[in-house]
């Protein structure tokens, strides 16, 4: 299992960001080929209290070609131009492979 992980900090208008992330970002993003599923986490804090990140999406892939291949499709760019419009400065990605343990 590959996933592809966004990681977003702290939005200076939360109302604003939420509303483009499920209203707009997230229909987009839903539609990519090949997109096993979809898991967003709404960070509410940390062991030492607040926390720096807002939010943690995990888009899961078969493996790491697939993933590939929906990045390179009309769907998977739009979603990237889309979140680089919204979030470019509080968005960091990551692709991870999930270890069985």
């Amino acid at each position: 299992m590959t996933k592809l992980i966004a990681l977003y900090k702290q939005p200076e208008d939360k109302e604003k960001f939420d509303e483009h992330y499920f209203n707009v970002h997230t229909p987009i993003t839903k539609e990519i080929p090949g997109l096993r599923e979809m898991k967003v986490t709404k960070i509410v804090g940390s062991p030492m209290g607040k926390s720096d990140y807002y939010l943690l999406c995990e888009m899961i892939y078969d493996d790491q070609e697939s993933l590939q291949k929906a990045m390179k499709t009309d769907e998977g760019k739009a979603s990237g131009k889309d979140v680089m419009e919204f979030a470019g400065d509080l968005v960091t990605l990551m692709i991870g492979e999930e270890i069985d343990g």
